[in-house]
């Protein structure tokens, strides 16, 4: 990283978008300056560099904002090309954004709404969509990590999935329903990296508390 670089990250303690680039920085080796966002009270910057999502997490690099989390981890990738997290194949590559994407579209939604919704029939319609989704991810699993020997992009987009079976302790995944997954997402949480990164359970809860208070406000207005 040279020397007359700036980069900095609005984001917040907790939200998995926000760990996510944390992870990726760390991967890389880049230093930044971390700058904590409130949820429900935004500061005027994030909402300026973020107009169109405002929420985090904003990578600013020498001044320049970049915002939500799969094009920050693209950028993250090509900008600084030490410790590779995207696969240098443009079809491999392809497929690794495909099963990123897939994750936030298939798994994000049912795994939230298992976790968030009370009604008992619509969290359970959730968890057999979210185990029908998980299943694809189950095959597509070859190595230690989805990205290989080492985490990749792909690891990194799913983290949200062991990181909800934490704080919510629920059983989303089990070492007999998928075991390839059980064992990658022990892996995962070991990783000396992710192990640095990831926030304490309480801090996890807190977040989502206060992400499910601002959505709640937002939708009474």
């Amino acid at each position: 990283m040279a020397a007359n670089e700036e980069v900095e990250l609005l984001g917040s303690v907790g939200s998995p978008f926000v760990i996510k680039v944390q992870i990726a920085l760390k991967l890389k080796g880049v230093e930044y300056k971390n700058v904590e966002e409130k949820l429900g009270n935004l500061s005027e910057r994030l909402l300026n560099y973020n107009p169109v999502y405002r929420m985090v997490p904003v990578l600013i690099h020498n001044g320049k904002p970049i915002s939500e989390s799969r094009v920050i981890l693209e950028y993250i990738d090509e900008t600084w090309k030490q410790n590779p997290i995207l696969p240098s194949d443009p079809y491999k590559r392809a497929l690794d954004r495909f099963w990123a994407k897939f994750i936030d579209d298939k798994c994000l939604v049912p795994a939230a709404k298992t976790i968030f919704i009370p009604d008992e029939k619509e969290r359970e319609k959730a968890t057999e969509e979210l185990f029908e989704a998980l299943q694809f991810l189950e095959n597509e699993l070859k190595d230690k990590f989805f990205g290989g020997k080492d985490i990749g992009y792909v690891d990194i987009a799913a983290l949200f999935i062991p990181l909800f079976q934490e704080v919510a302790e629920k059983q989303l995944f089990t070492s007999d329903k998928f075991p390839k997954l059980h064992k990658w997402s022990q892996d995962f949480y070991n990783h000396p990296v992710v192990k640095e990164i990831m926030p304490s359970k309480e801090q996890q809860f807190a977040y989502f508390k206060a992400r499910a208070a601002s959505l709640a406000a937002a939708a009474s207005k």
